[in-house]
């Protein structure tokens, strides 16, 4: 972001004035620089004389109550405080969007490494690649074994009804953003709707798992320090998480992020999905029976939610070429339709 584009999502003056209102311990001036990161809401480094956080911020303009409630992150981390699930330090929530022009929320600065790419994990060794994979693993199931209640959280979503709600709700949201038909869609929402578990657990759920979304410390490469991007958390079917992790695992990733540096799981030495299920299964006690299910729908809302983006950008940047997006849906829809005949 340039200069003017950070003074414009995150005003100094007004969030300055903020601070000192909300905040005891805030000390001297304030500067705000832009951090990368954050699939679809801003991140900022804020800090003053003594103090280091992050600032949590919908897009500039139109932003949805759903994908960007700043109010659900900071709920959720803030109930996640004190549990075996590391994350931020949550600071203060500011639901005013009359301050900085949309609600927002500070939290502590983590500094580590997010894994984005094989370059993060450069030096890794075969111990290594074994324990950051586990790591991943282990800390999902930890996750989804918190008392959701006992933290606070029991009224983040409602377990019951999760996994038909979310066919449902991906389904409408195709027809809303659908640019053309595509045939593989339509009959992947078919064999969803028919393929739905009746045994599904409920838990907290991320939404979106995956390395692109946890944070790494800097001495010990393989201990997770930070789960990010809680947009997406609600209460839900654990196995959810397991799908996505298994398609930016596989080759929805790969698709998703072709014109990028590959991602770290593609090097040789990563395993493959089978030790990804059975580290889950044995860590957290979960059958993943019915698992292509939880796959198919993670692929299914990968290609519905790009639709979506190729729906904005034709809105608001008609001249742009989109064939690369287009094509992406494309494979993924197609990808989704091949997967689902093992449900």
């Amino acid at each position: 972001m340039t200069p003017e584009q950070v003074a414009e999502a995150v005003p100094v003056g007004a969030l300055a004035t903020w601070i000192t209102n909300n905040i005891p311990d805030a000390h001297g001036p304030v500067t705000v620089t832009h951090l990368s990161g954050g699939s679809s809401n801003l991140t900022f480094r804020v800090r003053d004389d003594v103090n280091d956080w992050v600032l949590r911020r919908p897009p500039v303009g139109a932003f949805l109550a759903t994908a960007n409630d700043m109010g659900r992150e900071y709920t959720v981390q803030t109930g996640l405080q004190g549990t075996d699930v590391p994350v931020p330090t949550t600071v203060a929530l500011c639901p005013d969007d009359s301050v900085i022009g949309a609600p927002f929320y500070l939290m502590g600065f983590v500094d580590g490494i997010v894994y984005s790419d094989v370059d993060a994990v450069d030096g890794f060794d075969a111990d290594m690649v074994m324990a950051a994979t586990d790591e991943l693993i282990d800390v999902l199931a930890r996750l989804h074994a918190v008392d959701f209640v006992s933290v606070g959280l029991g009224d983040l979503g409602r377990p019951v009804g999760f996994l038909q709600r979310q066919v449902d709700r991906w389904c409408t949201q195709w027809e809303r953003s659908k640019q053309r038909d595509l045939p593989a869609i339509e009959e992947v929402a078919r064999r969803l709707q028919r393929s739905i578990p009746t045994h599904s657990d409920a838990s907290i759920v991320h939404g979106d798992y995956s390395f692109n979304n946890t944070m790494w410390s800097r001495t010990d490469r393989t201990r997770m320090v930070a789960v990010l991007d809680w947009e997406m958390s609600t209460l839900g079917d654990p196995l959810t998480d397991v799908g996505f992790v298994l398609a930016y695992w596989g080759r929805a990733g790969e698709i998703m992020w072709r014109r990028r540096q590959p991602q770290p799981h593609r090097l040789a030495g990563f395993p493959g999905d089978d030790h990804l299920l059975a580290r889950y299964e044995a860590t957290s006690g979960r059958s993943v029976q019915d698992i292509e299910v939880y796959r198919t729908l993670a692929v299914f809302k990968l290609a519905i939610i790009t639709e979506g983006a190729l729906a904005r950008i034709r809105a608001t940047r008609p001249d742009e070429d989109t064939t690369a997006t287009n094509d992406t849906i494309v494979e993924l829809a197609d990808l989704a339709l091949e997967l689902s005949d093992a449900i």
